[in-house]
């Protein structure tokens, strides 16, 4: 039986599409270079997507700090106690620009090694480090904004991050109009001017979220000095939650990276085309992440009630919600895979690979919208963070990975068989993620005993 809370409906729509829209123009800034870049150099779009690849991963990271910050967090304030979000933002911080300290100097010290792993084409690894040695001082502002947006959707404060992602899209398309091609007396910079939009956009929206923080937010009521206080009592239970986390999205992420890499050492066409339908794919598989993210902060909060009643009507309510989106949103990729090819200049193989490869990006979508929400917003958002990094070394790297790459490099497959067996696990991860969801043994109560009487 489906829900009859109207309070969960309202919560969990305004919260979805808030962060639908969020993630929607997150990918943007930096799907736009992508996109921009494809109409002025198909190499020099190539070299973005290699870097892409790259920042993808390190992004997960910390997402994955993030993400564990909210798991933890949802339960305290379900509770009532504000104090320990303060302190669980500090060790959320200590974490994240420890993954930027690290892919900082790896992306300013070796630009070509690390594009060359995602080619091998010499001409794409010049664009891409070109394009690396500026977007690396993206990451320690990225990081910033990521963990402080984090904190705020703990407490579902979630408008913020939509406003300042819109301010950032259009600062980066902007400057990404006058720089690439040299408009209005600019120097005609190339793929140095994307990553010159990127770097502009990514500090402005920092500055703007910091601002908001300090100034205007009145739950958390974080201040600098939170971020320089790390309580060791809260770090067990934080990097307990938090590193299965990590580990599962720095998997995906290293995921994501290899197929590029696969692709990108077929041929020029084949790491082309994957962009393209990649761009098309990253982009509705926003409704996902944003149902996930929706999920993981409600189931949070309704563990920490400690509502099995509710818990189970939730349940049951979000798995609808999940398989009637995968529909719709492989609806709408079919309906945009003409317009979308038309906004690229492309030889006759990329073009034809691209809409294959779009067909295929249709039916993952599909299985991804019900497995994603499933294990990363209601398994993990209910305590349980290590069923994801379980399933995902069984599938991914026991079972699809090797297949992929005997299929490249001992079969010597075509890409769109390649492409298949990658997305191979898409639709058998439903089938452990509905068995164990629906068990409920993914109940996990994560807050400590306290002062009941703290108040939001």
């Amino acid at each position: 039986m489906l829900t009859r809370d109207t309070a969960f409906y309202r919560t969990f729509f305004v919260l979805s599409l808030t962060l639908m829209a969020e993630r929607v123009v997150v990918c943007s800034v930096n799907l736009l270079d992508n996109v921009m870049l494809g109409s002025y150099s198909e190499l020099a779009m190539s070299g973005a997507a290699a870097v892409n690849q790259l920042q993808f991963i390190f992004q997960q990271l910390v997402y994955g700090a993030s993400n564990g910050m909210v798991i933890l967090g949802s339960q305290y304030w379900a509770k009532g106690r504000a104090e320990p979000l303060r302190r669980i933002a500090g060790l959320g911080m200590f974490w994240g620009m420890g993954f930027t300290v690290l892919f900082f100097l790896l992306s300013a010290l070796f630009p070509r090694t690390m594009v060359g792993l995602f080619t091998s084409d010499a001409q794409i690894i010049d664009q891409g480090a070109a394009y690396l040695r500026i977007l690396c001082f993206t990451y320690p502002v990225f990081a910033i904004t990521t963990v402080l947006l984090a904190s705020l959707r703990t407490v579902k404060t979630v408008q913020i991050a939509l406003r300042v992602s819109i301010l950032s899209l259009v600062v980066n398309c902007g400057i990404n109009f006058v720089l690439i091609p040299g408009r209005f007396g600019a120097p005609e910079l190339g793929i140095t001017g994307a990553a010159i939009g990127t770097l502009t956009a990514r500090i402005l929206e920092c500055l703007v979220v910091v601002w908001y923080i300090l100034k205007r937010d009145q739950k958390l009521g974080l201040r600098i000095r939170d971020f320089f206080r790390l309580d060791w009592s809260l770090m067990r239970d934080y990097t307990g939650v938090s590193i299965p986390v990590v580990i599962a999205e720095f998997l995906w992420g290293c995921t994501t990276a290899i197929h590029t890499a696969i692709m990108g050492h077929l041929s020029a066409s084949a790491i082309a085309a994957q962009s393209i339908s990649v761009t098309a794919f990253t982009l509705l598989k926003v409704t996902s992440l944003g149902c996930a993210s929706a999920t993981s902060v409600i189931i949070g909060q309704a563990v920490g009630e400690g509502d099995r009643q509710k818990l189970r009507e939730y349940t049951r309510t979000l798995q609808v919600f999940f398989l009637l989106g995968g529909g719709i949103v492989s609806v709408v990729l079919l309906l945009l895979r003409a317009p979308l090819l038309g906004l690229y200049t492309l030889s006759a193989e990329t073009a034809q690979l691209a809409n294959t490869f779009i067909l295929i990006e249709a039916v993952v979508l599909f299985f991804n919208a019900y497995h994603l929400p499933m294990n990363t917003g209601l398994i993990r958002g209910g305590g349980d963070t290590k069923f994801s990094v379980r399933m995902d070394l069984i599938l991914i790297w026991c079972f699809t990975i090797p297949l992929a790459l005997l299929a490249a490099f001992v079969f010597h497959w075509g890409p769109v068989e390649v492409l298949l067996c990658l997305n191979a696990d898409q639709g058998l991860k439903c089938i452990p993620v509905a068995i164990y969801g629906n068990s409920y043994r993914w109940v996990r109560n994560l807050a400590r005993a306290g002062d009941s009487g703290e108040k939001h």
